[in-house]
């Protein structure tokens, strides 16, 4: 119960909200202290080596520390949608997620629930959770948070949104964006070391698998993305670049926002990887994302 004390005064996330969420005070999260998650199930559309043929089992939660004017999920992170949920009952899922042959237990948007996460996971663990566990986020961490994993995640899968502040400041209302990406990267390949995927399988065990998605009219903040990733890190990381952008209603009127991405756009940025010597990673092949990819929060499984 000690993690749980620093909801009273949260600074889990770099808004540093200070909101005393255990006295059920909203944070920049838009969520109190009460755990709310809005599907939990088998989920295939992550990259092979952690969907695999059996599927992820991906636990959504709501709510989320940036505020994307193009989020494909803002039903969720404007914590619409969702049921409260105690933490026995997590552990439960986790396990329920097992039971279904889940390759892995996949947090997505965990960040402002990292405590009630850990005990979850200790009571899971506890009645023969044995799979690799994945930490999905947006990238915008905090390291001392990173740090009350260690030990706890196997798989860390962060999105690396943008280089350019002024492109984060504009779209996800953090300007600092860069600044705290990079550090929590850092921070997660301290725990994890080099990828290790399991020769039989092909499924990732332990390591980092950084995300970019392309932005239509950005193809010079992709490259910088990029460059910084594989500069940094070599092939100690699989980049997984990510041409599904979906643009949604909210943004259906914006100059640049409003189309996809086109196939030339993308290809410059694959093109401009392969140059640089990138050979551990993902490229997405032909259209971008439908809807229909994206899950009903439904609470499914929940």
């Amino acid at each position: 119960m000690k993690k749980m004390t620093c909801m009273a005064d949260c600074v889990l996330c770099p808004r540093m909200c200070h909101a005393n969420r255990l006295a059920g005070r909203i944070g920049y999260c838009r969520e109190t202290a009460e755990l709310v998650a809005a599907r939990a199930a088998l989920h295939m559309w992550e990259e092979e080596c952690i969907s695999g043929k059996a599927g992820s089992g991906t636990v959504f939660f709501s709510g989320c520390n940036l505020g994307c004017i193009f989020c494909q999920n803002h039903n969720i992170s404007q914590a619409k949608a969702g049921k409260v949920i105690s933490v026995g009952r997590l552990s439960e899922i986790f396990l329920e997620l097992q039971g279904q042959g889940a390759n892995n237990i996949n947090l997505v948007t965990p960040t402002h629930y990292v405590p009630q996460i850990i005990e979850a996971l200790n009571l899971a663990k506890g009645q023969g959770l044995n799979i690799p566990i994945v930490y999905n986020t947006s990238g915008y961490e905090r390291v001392d948070t990173l740090r009350m994993l260690k030990g706890y995640v196997d798989i860390y899968l962060p999105d690396f949104k943008y280089m350019d502040e002024r492109l984060a400041g504009e779209y996800s209302q953090a300007p600092d964006y860069p600044v705290y990406a990079k550090q929590a990267l850092e921070e997660m390949v301290s725990q994890t070391g080099e990828f290790k995927m399991d020769e039989t399988t092909g499924l990732l065990q332990r390591g980092v698998v950084v995300r970019h998605l392309v932005m239509p009219g950005h193809v010079k903040n992709s490259k910088e993305v990029i460059r910084y990733l594989y500069n940094t890190y070599g092939n100690r990381i699989l980049i997984s670049i990510m041409n599904q952008y979906t643009p949604m209603s909210q943004v259906e009127n914006h100059a640049l926002l409003g189309r996809r991405v086109t196939k030339r756009e993308y290809e410059k940025v694959v093109d401009y990887a392969l140059e640089l010597g990138v050979e551990c990673g993902y490229i997405q092949e032909g259209k971008a994302a439908r809807q229909s990819f994206i899950p009903e929060f439904d609470g499914e499984g929940v």
